[in-house]
């Protein structure tokens, strides 16, 4: 099962019958001199419906691909799921005395600059078999291949390489077309899956510490044995650019000799590191210790009970 639609010129009014359509193609340019006159109402006219949309350029193959490329895509404002395609086929005057070579190439170079200005957008390619099988030299045809063969059953357009629509009949002056996809909504999802995905919204920012949350010293009297993990935050006023520095002590509050241990931790904003224990003696234990903008993780432990400790921040 698959989807139906046409493609629009400036043969058919600016507001086609849609019913049964899941999507229509419509002639913008041809050359660098053409506009199809209906081509903006009949845009509109289709999206209204629920329509997937696309929009084609008629080459003048003579030309540079460039050029007609520039013409074709300042005509529109294109939007996520806007289909692109190049109409490649030259049986016009304009095309006839082109040698086949040049036709094969001008394809491929127009799809590529196509590509490289709408990368977020379906670019394909439309030909008949005979184009596909006796002039292009590549089977490249950007994100898509848009196939016609009159005169077979829908979705059977007698070729091999993957394709994505094809063109299978034409009558009342109407291109009829089929699409393998399974619904107007997996046609527009494969339509809009060029699209860049959003960046996720970025964490709201923590509340700033204040001056009161960041004391300049922690003090504890502790018992024998490791003591809890205090984690100081170097945020604030006590950890200005100029001071990247810890100043650790403990004080002697008994008549016992007291030694102990501080165990010092950075934090680089996914795991510790940098630990080491820093021996301190009571009354001349001091030691400095230089941080970053990490997080400072302090433990103590001590030998014994009874002895006070005091970190500064300066």
């Amino acid at each position: 099962m698959g989807i139906y639609g046409q493609d629009w010129a400036s043969y058919q009014s600016a507001t086609p019958d849609t019913t049964g359509l899941s999507f229509v193609f419509v002639k913008v340019t041809e050359g660098t001199s053409y506009i199809n006159p209906h081509w903006v109402a009949q845009r509109d006219h289709a999206k209204a419906n629920g329509l997937v949309w696309g929009a084609y350029h008629y080459p003048h193959m003579g030309n540079s691909p460039q050029t007609e490329a520039d013409y074709f895509l300042a005509q529109v404002n294109w939007q996520p799921g806007d289909m692109v395609v190049l109409d490649w086929e030259g049986y016009d005057t304009a095309n006839t005395g082109i040698p086949r070579a040049t036709q094969a190439s001008y394809k491929d170079a127009w799809l590529k600059y196509v590509k490289s200005r709408l990368p977020h957008n379906r670019v394909g390619v439309y030909a008949n078999t005979d184009y596909w099988r006796s002039v292009d030299t590549t089977s490249y045809c950007a994100d898509f291949l848009w196939i016609a063969t009159s005169g077979r059953a829908a979705g059977d357009p007698g070729i091999k390489d993957p394709w994505l629509v094809h063109q299978y009949s034409e009558s009342g002056g109407i291109d009829h077309n089929y699409c393998h996809l399974s619904s107007t909504a997996e046609l527009r999802a494969w339509a809009l899956m060029a699209q860049p995905k959003p960046a996720p919204a970025p964490a709201p920012a923590p509340a700033p510490l204040q001056e009161t949350d960041m004391p300049q010293w922690i003090t504890g009297q502790v018992a024998t044995g490791p003591q809890p993990t205090v984690v100081l935050l170097p945020h604030g006023s006590a950890w200005t650019s100029f001071n990247r520095r810890l100043h650790l002590g403990m004080d002697q509050i008994s008549d016992k000799p007291a030694t102990g241990t501080v165990r010092v931790a950075l934090h680089n904003g996914t795991a510790w590191h940098g630990i080491k224990d820093v021996p301190l003696d009571a009354g001349k234990g001091v030691v400095d210790v230089d941080i970053t903008t990490a997080d400072v993780e302090l433990s103590l432990q001590t030998d014994t009970a009874g002895v006070a400790y005091a970190v500064e921040t300066w």
